[in-house]
């Protein structure tokens, strides 16, 4: 069996470095324009040069999205983008639109060309056809079967890769091609700047009883009629490379180092086990799943991979958001004093992301992964004063833990209620 490449994503250096620590084969990134996350704090041009050089030491490869729709009035400024990336070298571009892959083919016609699932690449005729273009990879519809991405696979050349989404969010729209946003709010979606109004909590009103707002009821699921639930298919690995799909890819590029480290760890350890041993990848399986629900997520479904979503596998239901850990930061250095302060022992030095405090039991968790229980037993500031909590989001912290942590690792505790 071919070992499918693990694509995750990523919005800053921060998550793309955690990313390459915990498992990912590549990771996909957005530059300031011309990406469909515009609103993700995404890579300025020096700081995607040095992720691409980062990742390039790490045997780990970096596809750069350029997939909006392009308008007239984009492509002067999508030519000197291009010519940038062709300097930066990323390992392959993700684009939807036919002309903005003309201009890639044309610029930087060495760096790979994939074509986004905004292409609505729903059969093996239109995946020939990006073929004979050049296209080095096609990234399925999320409309698709695993029995007709199986189809595909035998309809197309063997060395045209597939890439297929197969955890993280969804949407209401085909392919992410979605109207509302720019509906609502004038903003569009195809032009990265999806504001997620299918999130929204809708209600009827009747043309004769204005400000009387009637709640949409399909049935028990509630209100939520454009809301997807998350897409995983970590107890379906065997079911994914028997497809033919290449590359599974990871949703969120709008997400914490927590999520991206947590989804890739577990993907990583699942993938892995069953390319050895299927049996250790079924012994796992509680492992898996308890891995994957400790990110911040919305009730999971398979999607479309088995059919049409059944009433009972409906894709739609609530938008609240299941968050049983909470991200408190990475270890970015670990230290036998703190610099500002005579205080001797065993430190790490921390950006503090949420409150936690003195004497709290938290959980370190590793790349190799184990999840070490372990106490904050000092909390510093950058000054060197003592806290007895830590309030402050991105307060640079030292920590005395009474378990070992070592540089990338990620403190988490379970969310109380």
């Amino acid at each position: 069996m071919k070992r499918p490449e693990l694509l995750v994503p990523a919005n800053n250096l921060e998550v793309f470095k955690e990313a390459v620590y915990y498992g990912a084969d590549a990771i996909y990134i957005g530059g300031e324009v011309f990406g469909l996350r515009a609103k993700a704090k995404n890579f300025t041009r020096e700081e995607m040069a040095e992720a691409v050089a980062f990742a390039h030491e790490h045997g780990v490869k970096v596809h750069v999205t350029v997939n909006i729709l392009a308008h007239d009035e984009d492509l002067k400024d999508a030519r000197e983008y291009l010519s940038e990336l062709k300097e930066i070298r990323p390992d392959a571009l993700i684009i939807a639109d036919p002309g903005m892959y003309g201009l890639a083919k044309e610029i930087c016609p060495e760096i790979d060309r994939h074509i986004s699932t905004q292409a609505n690449n729903t059969n093996s005729l239109t995946y020939r056809f990006w073929y004979e273009q050049g296209a080095k990879r096609v990234v399925s519809a999320r409309e698709l079967s695993l029995k007709e991405i199986k189809e595909i696979r035998a309809n197309i050349p063997d060395d045209l890769e597939i890439e297929s989404f197969i955890h993280g969010a969804m949407c209401i729209s085909y392919s992410g091609r979605c109207l509302l946003s720019n509906y609502f709010t004038g903003r569009d979606a195809n032009h990265g700047e999806c504001t997620h109004p299918c999130r929204w909590k809708y209600a009827v009103v009747e043309e004769q009883r204005p400000g009387e707002y009637l709640p949409v009821y399909e049935n028990e699921r509630g209100t939520y009629i454009f809301n997807s639930k998350d897409l995983c298919m970590i107890e379906h690995i065997p079911e994914l490379i028997d497809a033919g799909i290449d590359s599974f890819k990871i949703e969120g590029r709008m997400k914490t180092a927590l999520y991206v480290a947590t989804v890739a760890r577990t993907y990583r350890r699942a993938i892995d086990d069953y390319m050895n041993d299927p049996s250790v990848y079924e012994a796992n399986m509680d492992w898996y799943r308890e891995e994957i629900a400790k990110c911040t997520y919305r009730q999971f479904t398979t999607g479309f991979y088995f059919g049409k979503p059944s009433e009972e596998a409906q894709v739609y239901g609530s938008n609240t958001y299941i968050n049983e850990y909470t991200y408190l930061g990475i270890v970015y250095e670990t230290m036998e004093h703190i610099p500002v302060a005579s205080k001797a022992g065993d430190y790490v030095r921390i950006s503090q992301r949420n409150k936690f405090c003195r004497g709290d039991v938290i959980e370190i968790m590793k790349p190799d992964g184990r999840n070490i229980e372990t106490v904050v037993e000092e909390i510093y500031d950058e000054t060197g004063d003592r806290q007895d909590s830590a309030p402050h989001p991105k307060q640079t912290l030292y920590l005395k833990l009474s378990q070992p942590a070592e540089v990338y690792d990620i403190l988490r505790c379970r969310t109380t209620v």
